[in-house]
C-alpha cells in the first residue's frame, strides 16, 4: 500500500512535467472538485445532513476571495482561508435549524439557502457587481505569478491534499465518531451524552468551510466570478459525486469527484470522434450526451449503491487474498 502511495505523489507531483495545459486544466477542476465534495462528504455522508445548498457555499466562498482580493487588496494567501471562514459563518447560520428539521425538511432549508444566496450573487451589486460579474487577479508570491494551468496546478495540489488529510484526520476523532453516531441514530447518540447541536453546527460549518475553500480556488483559477457559477445544478452535481463514490468515505469523495468530472470530458472526446468518422452522426450525439451521462449514474448505483469506494475495497481485498481464498 506504501508503494502504490509512494508511485501515485510521484505521479502527482511529475504530471505538471508531462502534461499538456489540457491535462492540467481537467486536473484542476479534478482538484477542486475533490475539495468540495470532500465537505460535503463529512456533513452527508458522515453526519446525514443532507444538504442541496452546497454550490451556495461554495459561490460564498468564491465572492468573499474576489472582494478581499480586488476591493481590500489582501494577497491571495490570506483571502483564501478568509473566503472559507466566511463560508463556514454562512454555514453556522443555515445550520442552526439543523436541531428542529432534518430529512426531506432540511433538504428543503438549505435549497432555500441555495435561492437566497444566488438571489443575493445577483443583485447584491454594490458587493458582487451582478451579472457583470468581478475580474480577479492570479495569485503571486513576489514577481512570480502563477497564471497558467501548470503553475496553478500545484496550489490546487497542495490544497487538496492538506484538504483530505484534515478530513481523515478528524474522522479518527471524537468528532468524527460522534459524526457517525448522529448519521445512524440521532437519539441515540442524544443519549450518550453527544451534544446534537453542537456537532450538527460543527458539521455544517466544517462542510461550508471547504465549500469556500472550492470556491476561492475555482475563482483564482478562472480569473472571473460571475452568479452563472454557482447554480443549482452544481449542488446535484456535488451530491452525485459523493453517491457515486461512496457516502461516509473521504476516498468515495475524491473518486466520485473524477468520475463527475473526467466522464462528460470522454463523453466529449467520443463526440469529437464520431464528428470525424461519421460526419453527422455527432448532431444526434451531442444532445445525448447528457442522458447518457444520467444513465451511467442511474446504472451505477442500480448495481454498486454503495459507491467506487466499495468497488474498490473489494478489489484490494481480491489482490491481498488471491491466489487462496482464505
Amino acid at each position: 500500500m506504501k508503494f502504490w502511495l509512494g508511485v501515485l505523489c510521484v505521479f502527482l507531483v511529475v504530471l505538471p512535467l508531462v502534461g499538456n495545459d489540457y491535462v492540467l486544466y481537467i486536473a484542476n477542476l479534478i482538484g477542486i472538485a475533490i475539495i468540495g465534495a470532500v465537505g460535503l462528504n463529512l456533513l452527508t455522508g458522515c453526519t446525514g445532513q443532507i444538504s442541496l445548498g452546497h454550490a451556495a457555499f461554495v459561490g460564498v466562498g468564491g465572492y468573499a476571495t474576489a472582494v478581499l482580493m480586488t476591493r481590500y487588496g489582501v494577497p491571495f494567501w490570506f483571502a483564501l482561508p478568509l473566503a472559507g471562514g466566511v463560508a463556514a459563518l454562512v454555514g453556522l447560520i443555515i445550520g442552526i435549524p439543523s436541531l428542529r428539521v432534518k430529512g426531506l425538511y432540511l433538504c428543503i432549508a438549505t435549497l432555500a439557502a441555495q435561492f437566497i444566496l444566488e438571489w443575493i450573487f445577483v443583485h447584491w451589486e454594490s458587493v458582487t457587481q451582478g451579472i457583470r460579474g468581478i475580474n480577479v487577479p492570479p495569485p503571486q508570491i513576489g514577481d512570480f505569478v502563477f497564471r497558467t494551468e501548470k503553475t496553478f496546478y500545484y496550489i490546487t495540489l497542495v490544497v487538496a491534499v492538506l484538504g483530505v488529510g484534515f478530513a481523515r484526520n478528524i474522522l479518527r476523532t471524537k468528532w468524527g465518531r460522534a459524526f457517525f453516531a448522529i448519521r445512524d441514530r440521532d437519539l441515540a447518540a442524544e443519549m450518550m451524552g453527544i451534544n446534537l447541536f453542537r456537532y450538527k453546527l460543527v458539521a455544517f460549518a466544517l462542510s461550508s468551510f471547504y465549500a469556500g475553500i472550492a470556491g476561492g480556488l475555482w475563482v483564482a483559477f478562472m480569473k472571473v466570478v460571475t452568479p452563472e457559477h454557482f447554480p443549482f445544478g452544481l449542488s446535484i452535481e456535488y451530491l452525485a459525486m459523493i453517491i457515486v463514490g461512496g457516502l461516509g468515505s473521504i476516498l468515495g469523495s475524491i473518486l466520485g469527484a473524477i468520475f463527475m468530472v473526467m466522464v462528460p470530458e470522454l463523453l466529449n472526446v467520443v463526440t469529437g470522434a464520431t464528428r470525424e468518422i461519421y460526419p453527422g452522426l455527432d448532431q444526434l450525439f451531442i444532445p445525448m450526451k447528457d442522458v447518457i451521462f444520467g444513465s451511467l449514474i442511474v446504472l451505477f448505483l442500480i448495481f454498486e449503491p454503495h459507491g467506487l469506494a466499495e468497488m474498490w475495497h473489494r478489489l484490494k481485498s481480491f489482490f491481498t487474498l488471491w491466489p487462496f481464498s482464505y
